[in-house]
């Protein structure tokens, strides 16, 4: 059965790796990471700026290094990809 995770977890561990948060400044967003929770039991981490598929990869790979379970998706009619991150 999965268990309860926190957008919060997920964060420490990117930020402790080196990445960044992107940030809203003057109407745009700053390349970098962005996670919002969904639900209880999953977390989904965004990438905004260039390179959004190469990033959401390296993400994907610490956060499984760290002991998550984490699935590629992509958001209904083409949307944005993101990652779906869980607790084993």
């Amino acid at each position: 059965m999965t268990r309860h995770i926190r957008a919060r977890d997920v964060d420490a561990v990117l930020a402790y790796s080196g990445y960044e948060q992107s940030e809203f400044v003057d109407g745009d967003w700053e390349p970098g990471y962005r996670i919002a929770q969904d639900g209880r039991r999953q977390v989904n981490v965004f990438h905004d700026g260039p390179g959004e598929a190469d990033a959401l990869e390296r993400y994907r790979l610490q956060l499984q290094a760290d002991g998550f379970h984490v699935v590629a998706d992509q958001m209904p009619g083409g949307g944005r990809r993101r990652l779906h991150v869980t607790k084993p």
